[in-house]
């Protein structure tokens, strides 16, 4: 049983990786799946995505909780159908993922804005593409305006700068931080 409480009306940074650092994703499907399982639990009024990374081995979801169940009813089933399709899919049994998911969360705006570049620049971090905008799975490119998709919530982050543009030149900015989420000190629940 989980022991962290969550709150509604705040913004809570998900994530977790495959068991040994290992793949939790195979095929171009299950990308896709991973998805749809964020858009089927992460419904209107239980949570808002933020923003969002898949990578190879681990996921970054940035939440905003309406529902102190966040654990029990968006990212519980969300794993739990997720492991059961991809173990049935590769023939594989026991868990996918290293443990439970870590939740942190977002105590200022600041750190908000970070985090979410931070998320979104793991894959050029990781050697998978130049650019963020070339990585496929992530919410870059609906807060570059190069993607009207309707999964992530964008106007909350965007809200912060005059201009999509402005955000693009926050984020290649930040580009250069790595590894670190320079002057970010998350609040453990």
């Amino acid at each position: 049983m989980r022991k962290q409480a969550f709150e509604s009306g705040c913004f809570y940074h998900i994530y977790n990786r495959g068991v040994m650092r290992h793949r939790i994703f195979y095929t171009d499907a299950n990308w896709l799946f991973f998805l749809q399982r964020v858009r089927k639990y992460c419904r209107p009024d239980l949570s808002d995505v933020v923003a969002y990374c898949l990578m190879p081995n681990h996921y970054h979801l940035i939440l905003l909780s309406h529902t102190s169940a966040l654990g029990t009813e968006v990212m519980q089933p969300l794993v739990v159908s997720y492991t059961k399709a991809i173990n049935r899919e590769q023939n594989r049994v026991g868990p996918l993922f290293q443990g439970p998911f870590a939740a942190k969360r977002v105590v200022e705006d600041n750190q908000l804005l970070q985090l979410t570049a931070y998320v979104h620049l793991n894959p050029v971090w990781a050697g998978l593409v130049r650019e963020p905008e070339d990585w496929m799975y992530s919410s870059y490119r609906d807060y570059a305006g190069l993607r009207v998709g309707t999964l992530p919530k964008t106007c909350g982050v965007l809200s912060h700068f005059a201009s999509r543009q402005d955000h693009v030149r926050f984020v290649t900015e930040y580009k250069g931080t790595r590894p670190a989420l320079t002057g970010v000190t998350f609040q453990q629940d």
